[in-house]
């Protein structure tokens, strides 16, 4: 017998994404989630009313301070579509504020460099 054993960072997720938001694959209420909307935790002490371990673990990371929903699905590992399901559940409950990307007068998302600097490093990792 081996004393060798699997774990989540060796095998992925033991969870199906499915699973975790209970089959859902859009978030429920009216939410719209972009990938540069900026999540925002609205009591940063206060401790998650109900919320499974997948909504506390999202939370745990919001609550480090606003970030973008790209940011947040890459900080996860979570694919975008369970993330958003994720969201939308924790703005239901009022845990987070989920706010529209800022826009320049001429249309476009507004580009933070810092944000565009953290890109360029995590892509330069892959």
């Amino acid at each position: 017998m081996s004393d060798e054993h699997w774990y989540e960072d060796e095998t992925g997720s033991m969870v199906r994404p499915y699973t975790v938001t209970r089959g859902r694959t859009r978030p429920s209420g009216a939410h719209a989630i972009d990938l540069m909307s900026r999540v925002t935790a609205l009591d940063a002490d206060a401790p998650g009313r109900d919320v499974d371990h997948a909504r506390a673990a999202l939370l745990d990371l919001i609550r480090r301070g606003p970030r973008p929903v790209v940011e947040l699905a890459a900080d996860a590992d979570l694919p975008l579509t369970v993330l958003r399901v994720l969201l939308g559940d924790l703005a239901e409950a009022g845990l987070i504020r989920i706010d529209a990307p800022r826009r320049h007068a001429a249309g476009g998302p507004t580009a933070d460099p810092s944000l565009l600097r953290e890109i360029v490093e995590r892509l330069r990792e892959i």
